[in-house]
């Protein structure tokens, strides 16, 4: 008496059937309203968001990845503007002991 298993074969329509094939959803606009900020550089990185709705979402990582580039430029050019001029030395009054 033989312990072997006698192996079946698969036939190939039925392993094809295994593995479905990738299919994209086709682009769709979001319609997410943008409400202005009121400062042109932040504005126009948010405009940018409109880029996505005509891509596929495989498309969209890199338009978001811009976008995020875009606005965080937008916020460290923010923290580099120079601000109000520091007071002078001279307007420091010199501690006086009262005593």
């Amino acid at each position: 008496m033989s312990d072997a298993v006698p192996e079946t074969e698969i036939p190939a329509a039925s392993q094809e059937a295994v593995e479905p094939a990738y299919d994209p959803a086709a682009p769709a606009p979001l319609d997410v309203p943008r409400t202005p900020t009121g400062n042109a550089e932040v504005d126009a990185q948010l405009e940018r968001l409109a880029d996505a709705d005509h891509l596929a979402t495989d498309g969209h990582v890199e338009v978001y990845e811009d976008v995020h580039r875009g606005l965080r430029d937008a916020l460290t050019a923010l923290d580099a503007r120079p601000g109000p001029p520091a007071p002078s030395p001279s307007y420091q009054q010199p501690y006086r002991n009262r005593s």
